[in-house]
């Protein structure tokens, strides 16, 4: 019997270097990145005019869009890593039919706060593509209440917490993936 492919699940507040870690574990491992945040640049880019805000159409249509990827993936035996913000009661529905399916981990990103919000300034300020999220439009105080307040996936599968203030130890996470 063939094994599962694996889903590589990189979560954490905005600013915490998700998508930068996904990249490099995605490259580490040899398969594909799926990243939230750019699936909705690209649908933001075609789309003119898009405003973001919480619930927006565009976010709505993403998070759809988002599981339909990773359920073609690894339904074609890919194995994939997912990155995005996924906080327990907003993603835990979405991944949890996935859970028979795949070998599933979870690497859970963290920073001090005022990391994460000055990541976020830079960010902002320096790439018009974020423009299509919400983390651009709000103050820094709805910021810090948004990492004070995550709530990290809660699912029965192995997870660790990294610390993404400096470059994270890669033959760690490896490790932890090979298990």
């Amino acid at each position: 019997m063939p094994s599962k492919p694996m889903l590589v699940v990189v979560s954490g507040p905005p600013g915490t270097g998700k998508t930068t870690l996904a990249h490099r574990i995605a490259t580490a491992i040899g398969c594909p990145a799926i990243c939230r945040d750019e699936i909705k640049e690209g649908m933001a880019h075609a789309t003119p005019g898009f405003v973001p805000g919480p619930g927006d159409p565009l976010t709505m249509r993403t998070l759809s869009t988002f599981f339909d990827v990773l359920g073609l993936l690894i339904g074609r035996g890919t194995t994939v890593v997912a990155e995005a913000a996924f906080q327990d009661r907003l993603w835990s529905p979405g991944l949890s039919p996935l859970l028979g399916r795949a070998d599933v981990r979870i690497v859970h990103c963290t920073v001090p706060a005022e990391v994460a919000l000055q990541r976020i300034t830079d960010r902002t300020s320096s790439d018009p593509r974020r423009a299509a999220h919400e983390d651009a439009q709000i103050s820094a105080d709805a910021r810090l209440r948004t990492h004070n307040s995550f709530q990290p996936i809660d699912l029965p599968v192995p997870s660790l917490t990294v610390d993404t203030t400096t470059e994270p130890p890669m033959e760690k996470i490896l490790a932890f993936l090979s298990r």
